[in-house]
C-alpha cells in the first residue's frame, strides 16, 4: 500500500530491511504497528546473552521504533504480543521487571504471549510486537523510507 508510511530506526533494522524486504514500523493515522523487536544491539544486530539485558534491549528497542514512526514510545501502546523460546519462571520475572520499569505502575497494555520453539535470529529468546495508538498528526513522524 503505497499510501502507508513505514519505518527503520538503526542500521542494524536497515540491514534487516534491506535483506528480507520488510519493515519495522508501519504508520496507519493514528496508530503505529511495530514488528517484532528482539534484544539486538541497534548498530550490530549482537543479542546479549543475559536474560535481561536481552529483554531490556528489546524494551528500548521498541520503544526506539515507536519514536522513529512520530510516536512518544510504550506510553502509547495498547496491545502487546510477547514471542518467547523461555518460558522460565526467571525469564518471566524479567518480563515482568521490563513492563514495570518502561510502562509505570498504571499503565497496562493488553498482552498475549506465546511460546515458541525458535525466533528468527540465532540466539533470540524474545520477540516484542506493538500496536501503539498516537493521535499526533501524521506528518510529525521522522525516518519514513
Amino acid at each position: 500500500m503505497s499510501n502507508l508510511k513505514y519505518f527503520n530506526y538503526s542500521d542494524f533494522t536497515l540491514t534487516l530491511s534491506n535483506q528480507s524486504h520488510y519493515s519495522q514500523a508501519v504508520r496507519i493515522g493514528d496508530r503505529i504497528e511495530c514488528s517484532g523487536q528482539g534484544g539486538w544491539d541497534p548498530k550490530t544486530g549482537t543479542i546479549p546473552s543475559d536474560i535481561t539485558a536481552e529483554l531490556e534491549q528489546a524494551f528500548a528497542n521498541v520503544d526506539a521504533c515507536l519514536r522513529s514512526a512520530g510516536g512518544k514510545g510504550w506510553s502509547q501502546v495498547y496491545r502487546v504480543n510477547l514471542y518467547t523460546t523461555d518460558l522460565s519462571e526467571a525469564a518471566m520475572t524479567a518480563w515482568a521487571g521490563c513492563m514495570q520499569k518502561w510502562l509505570g505502575p498504571d499503565h497496562r497494555p493488553i498482552l498475549t504471549g506465546v511460546g515458541v520453539a525458535k525466533l528468527a535470529l540465532p540466539g533470540m529468546r524474545f520477540e516484542i510486537e506493538v500496536v501503539a495508538y498516537d493521535p499526533e498528526p501524521e506528518g510529525a513522524a521522522r525516518g519514513a523510507n
